[in-house]
């Protein structure tokens, strides 16, 4: 679920041009995580990646992402598995970052 209120915000204090620009380096960033997180093996490693995301997500509006990358996170630092948090995040995060990318602009055109 994307938080749109959280988009707003950031639409409102950069403009257009800068929230366009946001977009682009985050889903660059979501994209090199995902891969990151999907070659991660050891615990430390899906902490540090759960919790990169975590706050790149929680940045944009993201907040379900957030939520299972905070759980994940938090399995990870306690060396328990997380894979079902990891499967979560490949699997949905790309689906979310996609229909973010689809809706943004007309979401932010209606909110004028």
């Amino acid at each position: 679920m994307i938080n749109w209120t959280r988009v707003t915000e950031l639409y409102t204090d950069f403009g257009e041009d800068g929230f366009s620009e946001i977009v682009d380096v985050f889903l660059e960033e979501m994209a090199e995580s995902l891969g990151r997180l999907a070659d991660a093996e050891d615990h430390k490693s899906l902490e540090a990646e759960f919790h990169f995301l975590k706050g790149a997500a929680l940045n944009v509006g993201f907040d379900e992402m957030a939520r299972i990358c905070a759980e994940g996170e938090a399995l990870a630092s306690q060396g328990e598995p997380s894979d079902a948090h990891k499967a979560q995040l490949l699997t949905h995060l790309p689906q979310t970052c996609d229909s973010f990318l689809k809706q943004w602009r007309s979401k932010m055109a209606a909110q004028a």
